[in-house]
């Protein structure tokens, strides 16, 4: 076991996880079963991720809306293969009010109170939407209309984990709506730019963007991009999705338009999100034994001062200097915070703080007082530096860029260590089972072929890769002009 109890990754890497997201103090399993409770740490990283995309949609000419919980039942069966996706992991509403129990053992549900129509808790808004949209879009005049919503959606998960997999979760969803099928595409490959553009700036964290297969489409999609990554354990992680859903939802719900000559048309759709599967990608992406390693541009707090003291006059004069000091870096966008708590010795601090993964430490005592210095301490790699107190704020501000660029090289160097070619079953099963990764292959482009290769590795094509153009033998038919596309044993 390594510090505070968590254990290592190469001993249990879902025990890891598991005791790393309650040690940071991120979030628990609530009493109901299936969803979790985000605490105050994990919902402020959750915040940054959320308040930064919310800015790029905004830059990309995106409004943020809002739209009900509850989604009338018969919506759902408008759209044949989206109500086939979702139809097992629905939430239903079917009264409106309980009553005391007439012998007094509690409430019961009123059976008198039964909904004429029940109401379908959201597994995504796509339906509710569009019905909207119905009464929002005449004429080409009233086109693009780009709209996203934060929200929470329910998906009735058999079996969970915290941020991964969860009965209710948080996420943002894009829904516009467009004149042409150009500008429609247009927008869906847009939208996962900006999310790939996300997660390699902010989160550190590479991504391969590619399309999925007609098996693994979203549900009443025409084609799914997606951005697929790699985790430490060499499993993939579908870290987010953006869809072309064609006319069919607006044949669905009859929204339709004028254009400029006044023939009516459907209109064109795409959809797209991003949830708090994303801390969990964060999470299996940096962090170590140790715990929690966060980026610095999502870190909630970026820079920890310790200060080391033997009594009140000393613990003065640390605090004098660290006050003009967390004032420097406040004014070039710091968080910083000055842990003087005298209840808590330096060392439990420092175990703390590398448990939450903050990722610049301070320690500061009457020597480095006396010798104009700070000791640093980086917490992506350990590094420890004593360093003049001269022009010390820029110094710390540089340094955390440097960390946020180091953890992109590091994890790009893994998803390039962790990327096989394989042209054989037997080829491909080896790499699975004693490497995990990436694994490129070609196929066949056959459902059949496609099932045939996850019963005998347990491996799903993640995406076709939007760079790859390259055709060869299928690794299973052996087939000649086979694309190439990248499978992985995945959560």
């Amino acid at each position: 076991m390594s510090s505070k109890g968590l254990i290592k990754r190469s001993e249990d890497f879902s025990k890891w996880y598991n005791e790393l997201v309650s040690k940071a103090d991120l979030a628990e399993h609530s009493d109901v079963r299936g969803c979790m409770i985000i605490k105050p740490y994990g919902y402020a990283i959750w915040e940054k991720i959320k308040d930064q995309l919310d800015q790029m949609f905004k830059e990309t000419g995106h409004q943020n809306a809002y739209f009900p919980l509850f989604i009338p039942k018969s919506y759902l069966s408008k759209e044949a293969n989206h109500v086939d996706g979702f139809a097992k992991e629905c939430a239903v509403v079917t009264h409106y009010r309980l009553k005391n129990a007439e012998d007094g053992s509690g409430v019961v549900v009123d059976p008198d109170a039964k909904l004429d129509e029940e109401l379908i808790v959201r597994p995504t808004s796509e339906t509710i939407i569009w019905n909207t949209y119905k009464k929002w879009i005449q004429s080409y005049r009233d086109l693009p209309i780009l709209v996203n919503q934060w929200a929470n959606v329910v998906r009735w998960e058999m079996r969970t984990r915290l941020f991964l997999r969860t009965s209710e979760f948080l996420w943002q969803e894009g829904h516009t709506a467009h004149s042409t099928k150009i500008e429609a595409v247009e927008e869906t490959e847009k939208m996962l730019n900006v999310y790939a553009q996300f997660l390699e700036q902010f989160m550190a964290i590479p991504v391969i963007k590619g399309v999925k297969t007609e098996n693994e489409r979203f549900a009443g999609a025409e084609e799914t991009y997606c951005i697929e990554a790699l985790m430490q354990d060499g499993k993939a992680l579908q870290a987010g999705t953006s869809h072309f859903l064609g006319q069919n939802f607006a044949k669905a719900f009859d929204v339709t338009f004028a254009d400029k000559n006044g023939i009516q048309n459907h209109v064109w759709a795409t959809s797209w999100g991003v949830s708090t599967r994303l801390m969990g990608a964060l999470i299996m992406t940096h962090s170590d034994d140790k715990g929690l390693v966060l980026p610095p541009k999502l870190a909630p707090l970026q820079v920890v001062i310790v200060p080391i003291y033997k009594n009140s006059t000393q613990l003065e004069e640390i605090s004098n200097y660290v006050n003009e000091l967390k004032q420097e870096l406040l004014k070039m966008g710091v968080s910083v915070k000055f842990d003087n708590d005298d209840n808590k010795k330096p060392g439990w601090k420092f175990a703390e703080y590398e448990m939450k993964g903050v990722p610049l430490r301070i320690a500061i005592g009457p020597r480095d007082m006396e010798n104009k210095t700070v000791e640093l301490s980086r917490r992506d790699n350990f590094n420890k530096t004593t360093i003049s107190q001269n022009g010390l704020a820029s110094k710390i501000s540089n340094l955390l860029i440097q960390i946020q660029n180091d953890l992109l090289d590091h994890a790009n160097s893994f998803l390039n260590e962790n990327t096989y070619f394989a042209s054989t079953i037997e080829e491909m099963n080896k790499i699975l089972n004693s490497k995990g990764g990436f694994v490129e292959a070609f196929w066949n482009g056959e459902s059949k072929t496609e099932q045939k290769i996850k019963e005998l590795t347990k491996a799903t094509i993640r995406c076709i890769p939007l760079e790859e153009s390259n055709t060869g033998k299928c690794i299973f038919t052996g087939q000649a002009n086979s694309k190439k596309v990248l499978f992985a044993r995945a959560y």
